[in-house]
């Protein structure tokens, strides 16, 4: 479950960073860092790519800041930078295979219960890593960020029922590509 902060402590942290204030701004950054790492993370794949995508929406975000009218929480007009960002690096590349980072390293102490586990993890990852971007980020954005659909449509600017659309056929693709796990 995300916690978020007061919104009417928010509003005067960015207020103040609008003003030029550094301590606001890095106070508003620590609270949303984790959550933008995050959705960078399973967008990309790579931790060394995540935080440079992280690094550059938090620019970008500083940049924009004057623009900021406060339509939206600040949190969700982050993660609408961070997101844009990694849409953008995942066009310029070609797509890979999912690195190890992305899998659960609990231990079982059965090895074929932990071999079955981690192949099923990967088959998961490597279903998700296939996923057009769009289709991608809106999954990422609801199930592992768990952001409901309108905020989801407010972070990508794309309606409720293209939302709703994509996470159908991400889903849709991931359940027939693990259909021999079950």
């Amino acid at each position: 479950m995300r916690r978020s902060p007061p919104p009417a402590d928010e509003a005067f942290l960015v207020r103040a960073a609008q003003r030029g204030d550094l301590d606001a701004f890095g106070e508003l950054l620590r609270r949303h860092e984790t959550a933008a790492y995050r959705v960078a993370l399973r967008m990309l794949g790579s931790s060394s790519e995540a935080e440079d995508a992280t690094q550059d929406a938090f620019l970008q975000a500083w940049r924009s800041l004057p623009r900021f009218r406060g339509g939206s929480a600040f949190g969700t007009w982050l993660y609408r930078i961070t997101t844009n960002r990694c849409l953008n690096l995942i066009a310029a590349r070609r797509p890979t295979d999912p690195l190890d980072e992305t899998r659960d390293g609990s231990r079982r102490d059965d090895p074929v219960e932990l071999a079955q586990q981690r192949e099923e993890m990967g088959a998961l990852t490597a279903s998700i890593a296939r996923l057009p971007a769009e289709q991608r980020a809106a999954l990422v954005l609801r199930e592992f960020e768990g952001l409901a659909y309108d905020e989801i449509a407010d972070v990508l600017q794309i309606s409720l029922a293209a939302v709703k659309g994509r996470i159908h056929r991400a889903r849709a693709q991931i359940a027939l590509d693990l259909a021999g796990f079950r």
